[in-house]
């Protein structure tokens, strides 16, 4: 009887033992494990932030759960499918041999949740933009065309970074920054997170995970990054300008400019079609009047099932082992001087613009020209009415934000045409 309780709780002690050393727990203790520690803890800041203080919540939650999901040891979310080559002069030994390995899981795991998600990043951008396109109005853009000079303005931290990442590049050659990374990096500055996933996807998809989580982060963070810095560039005289009211615009207008900037904007830089097209699409949709259904689709229901996709996706691509770099710190560093110089090339533009129209244009509205919409123009609108509450500045701040999406789209379609995208 004692030799039956000793083996059991031999086989007891054997079972808890590998409970103990083959669960999730035991991983953080072994190899990098305390990098997927590190991960999880960014993690649940950002949940913090999305949840706690309302930091774009649509876009940072499903975010931070595929970052969490994806460094939890042994979850295997983001695992993919590793595909062995038969030899140029196989055998049907030879096949015979490679099913039989990969029937015993010697050679392959099968596809994680979230890697499925990952697959199909290239498509999401597109979609994105479609979504943006079919809830936008171009109305103070149309009413008001010298916004694209603003929008123009505010893609100058695009360049600075970019020339930024070939200087780091240059003096450290192991980061392996070249040309077409150092694009992908650049545009985090148009705060364009669809944008900067197909750039980088096509350009550079060894860096997608740390460009695409900078981008979104920076997004979501424009609340915080932007204010201090309209509020240095501006006096209080300029901060307290009141805007004329935009002329109305005729649906004609409306319906005839998504078509004209497709035709004229891709005529002229091809590789802006997926982008370009899908944003025009989904605003003639909107503008029409005739396919009401499929406006309300695009920016809904359409809208929320890829944004949930394309956030846990991007999320899940900040794994530990490919994260936790010193490429991951100089595209974060870069990322957040290329959206303060892009705030502070519209600002300062704004200066200009109000000097020559003798006061008539407050530069709050050139920090909007950034393509976080309509998050960038509602910054302008808070900043403006801290000084007033009773300037209204969001309308006007549209025309740069809606100007700012269609010149960060142009200029990765520079960035994807000489760079061999």
């Amino acid at each position: 009887m004692n030799l039956i309780a000793m083996d059991f709780l031999s086989d007891l002690g054997d079972v808890l033992t590998r409970f103990v050393t083959e669960s999730g727990f035991a991983a953080f203790f072994t190899g990098d494990g305390w990098k997927n520690l590190i991960m999880i803890a960014v993690a649940c800041v950002c949940l913090y932030l999305a949840i706690g203080k309302k930091y774009e919540p649509l876009l940072l939650v499903p975010i931070s759960v595929g970052m969490l999901l994806s460094n939890l040891p042994l979850a295997g979310m983001m695992n993919e499918v590793v595909l062995q080559e038969l030899p140029e002069n196989a055998t049907v030994p030879d096949l015979y041999n490679i099913m039989t390995q990969y029937a015993n899981g010697e050679m392959a795991q099968s596809n994680g949740l979230l890697r499925f998600f990952y697959n199909l990043k290239g498509i999401f951008p597109s979609l994105i933009f479609m979504g943006v396109g079919a809830m936008t109005d171009f109305g103070p853009l149309i009413a008001n065309p010298k916004s694209l000079l603003l929008g123009a303005a505010a893609q100058l931290g695009i360049f600075v970074a970019f020339l930024g990442a070939l200087a780091l590049g240059w003096a450290f050659p192991n980061l392996g920054f070249d040309l077409n990374v150092a694009a992908s990096i650049g545009i985090i500055g148009g705060a364009d997170g669809p944008t900067a996933i197909l750039t980088t996807t096509r350009l550079a998809p060894a860096y997608l995970a740390p460009i695409a989580v900078a981008a979104y982060s920076y997004m979501a963070l424009v609340p915080v990054i932007q204010p201090p810095i309209m509020k240095a560039l501006t006096t209080k005289e300029e901060r307290l300008v009141r805007m004329d009211q935009l002329r109305p615009v005729s649906q004609k207008e409306k319906i005839l400019f998504p078509i004209v900037v497709t035709i004229l904007v891709i005529l002229i830089l091809p590789d802006t079609a997926p982008l370009i097209g899908m944003l025009m699409f989904g605003n003639l949709l909107k503008e029409c009047l005739v396919t009401r259904q499929l406006a309300d689709t695009a920016s809904n229901a359409l809208m929320y099932i890829v944004t949930i996709m394309l956030g846990t996706a991007v999320g899940a691509s900040a794994e530990a082992q490919t994260f936790l770099t010193a490429q991951t710190l100089g595209i974060l560093l870069l990322g957040v001087t290329a959206f303060a110089v892009s705030t502070a090339g519209g600002v300062l533009l704004g200066k200009i613009m109000c000097k020559l129209t003798g006061g008539k244009v407050n530069p709050l509205i050139g920090a909007a020209g950034v393509s976080a919409v309509p998050m960038a123009a509602r910054v302008a609108q808070k900043v403006g009415s801290e000084e007033d509450p009773t300037n209204f500045l969001l309308m006007h701040a549209m025309g740069p934000n809606v100007a700012g999406v269609i010149g960060s789209a142009v200029v990765a379609g520079v960035f994807l045409k000489f760079l061999g995208g």
